[in-house]
């Protein structure tokens, strides 16, 4: 290579190098930004309707009887923040009584705002994907009667549990929602990690709670979907009842009871 080209390709070098590398470090402080952004709105979220029960840095707070205690959120991550958020059951008035589910507080870009900055806290449960379009409806079946049918019944209505706690409906649970309570495990319900549920196995177990909320009743009335004793007990009323009648029209039949001798 002659000096004249030499030197050409060598002015020409760095050129090429910044008209490659130009659009990535315009791009990633724009991505980093929106990041920032959403961080900023979703501390600012928390100071004003989370820090007074969860402390200012998310460490908590341990007051008793004040009606402002709140446990640590630096390793609840996004998913605990989601569930929680979602359904309402944050923020809490009384951090005595049991979270319900009602209508969320705040809209959804502010939950994706406190989800992100709660998540910022401390290394916690990220949020699942749960994805139901593919999901095994008869698998999920099946992973909800091993793990979730002797506290959620097996209509997905609820039951009572232990020290005055119950185990809520699912029938307004989204799959989104069912992930993230299954891999925080809310109140009384215990952590199913993805070496216990895997992430496969979420979606058919998601796919099936939203079944739940109106499945096929062959054979039979539905009776409330309450599970199989009180169906058990209704059908054993009805089987008295009726008995019963039939035995108060064989005593008309009878010709003592019709002035015989």
């Amino acid at each position: 290579m002659t000096p004249h080209r030499l030197r050409r390709v060598l002015v020409a070098a760095p050129l090429v190098v910044s008209a490659v590398l130009t659009p990535l470090v315009v791009e990633l402080p724009a991505a980093g930004q929106e990041d920032r952004d959403l961080l900023a709105e979703g501390r600012e979220l928390y100071e004003t309707g989370c820090s007074s029960c969860h402390g200012p840095d998310g460490g908590g707070v341990d007051e008793p009887g004040e009606g402002a205690s709140g446990p640590s959120l630096q390793g609840a991550g996004e998913a605990a923040a989601f569930y929680y958020l979602s359904t309402g059951r944050m923020p809490l008035a009384n951090s005595e009584e049991q979270p319900t589910r009602k209508e969320p507080t705040y809209s959804d870009e502010e939950i994706e705002a406190l989800v992100a900055y709660v998540g910022s806290l401390g290394e916690g449960p990220e949020m699942p994907d749960v994805d139901i379009a593919g999901a095994d409806l008869a698998a999920g079946g099946e992973i909800y009667r091993a793990n979730c049918q002797a506290c959620h019944s097996a209509s997905g209505s609820g039951g009572a549990l232990s020290y005055g706690r119950a185990a809520p409906r699912l029938s307004d649970a989204t799959p989104a929602e069912v992930g993230a309570a299954v891999r925080v495990g809310p109140g009384q319900m215990p952590v199913f990690g993805p070496d216990t549920i895997s992430d496969e196995e979420l979606n058919d177990l998601a796919k099936y709670v939203e079944y739940l909320r109106d499945p096929a009743d062959p054979g039979g009335l539905p009776i409330g979907r309450t599970g199989p004793i009180p169906e058990g007990f209704v059908a054993w009323l009805i089987g008295m009842v009726a008995l019963l009648a039939l035995v108060a029209w064989i005593g008309t039949r009878s010709p003592i009871r019709r002035g015989r001798t």
